[in-house]
């Protein structure tokens, strides 16, 4: 067991739009424009030495993609699983139980949507209101368990314009 664990929160990448084309919203992909700013934004987080042992995702295609992409970026290609405590409307409680798997781990990146990842944020700092996540946009908040047993530690927040800008 580690002596603290780094939660990277990642809201997903731009994607297409919802409508006619895609009814299934957990089928709209990323757009082309979405993936490569990503990608920038990804290259920054291995550039300011981001290392994770594990990404989990929303299993909806744009989640998914987002999390390949941030494991083709970082040192190690750290693996994807899918979890569905990170698809829109998942209860809060279902994210702590799933966290509670990965106590051997000590830094995951959680790939997810708006507003649950904003909101998921807030809770594991013990803040009442969502924080807001542009598409791309990452968060590290270092906590003392998991699952987290009290709030933890916001230690930076990073709006996708911001990694993109990294330079090592």
């Amino acid at each position: 067991m580690a002596d603290s664990y780094s939660l990277y929160l990642v809201r997903h990448a731009i994607a297409a739009e919802r409508g006619d084309e895609y009814p299934d919203d957990s089928r709209r992909p990323l757009t082309g424009d979405g993936t490569s700013r990503f990608r920038k934004a990804a290259r920054g987080l291995a550039e300011i030495g981001v290392e994770v042992d594990l990404i989990l995702t929303s299993p909806f295609v744009r989640a998914r993609q987002t999390a390949d992409i941030l494991s083709e970026q970082l040192r190690g290609k750290p693996p994807v699983v899918e979890t569905d405590a990170l698809i829109p409307g998942a209860a809060h409680a279902d994210l702590i139980a799933e966290l509670a798997n990965y106590e051997k781990r000590s830094a995951l990146a959680l790939v997810g949507h708006e507003p649950g990842i904003g909101m998921a944020a807030a809770r594991l700092v013990g803040a009442k209101g969502a924080f807001a996540f542009k598409k791309g946009g990452v968060c590290r908040i270092d906590v003392s368990s998991l699952p987290p047993a009290g709030p933890g530690q916001l230690v930076w927040f990073a709006p996708p314009k911001m990694l993109v800008g990294v330079k090592g």
